[in-house]
């Protein structure tokens, strides 16, 4: 046993417990979030460089996600500073659902 580990702290079968982490029952289904947020399109890129390391995508595919990706980021940005670029955030918001939702079904039918 560690001798970081405090009595009573103990919650998993090896007795260590992970500063931070937490399990989310998801029933084994993923639940696709609508971008809306930084955090949602960060998780986009995420799930786009796992996709090329597992060989699901191709690094271009995954390149061109990357691309759009820092557009919006940089979109968000501007938007704060001048809200008129909503529109033009929303339309790249929607192209980079597109080409994910593209992406999930040629992953889908390369399994």
């Amino acid at each position: 046993m560690s001798s970081q580990m405090s009595e009573g702290n103990s919650t998993s079968p090896a007795g260590f417990r992970a500063a931070g982490l937490r399990v989310i029952r998801g029933e084994g289904q993923r639940r696709e979030e609508p971008l809306a947020s930084r955090d949602a399109v960060a998780r986009v890129l995420m799930e786009a460089g796992a996709d090329m390391l597992l060989r699901r995508i191709t690094p271009a595919r995954a390149g061109e996600i990357e691309r759009k990706v820092d557009r919006i980021l940089d979109l968000f940005d501007r938007v704060d500073a001048a809200p008129v670029l909503m529109p033009v955030l929303r339309r790249h918001l929607d192209e980079l659902e597109a080409l994910m939702r593209e992406t999930r079904e040629v992953r889908a039918a390369r399994r």
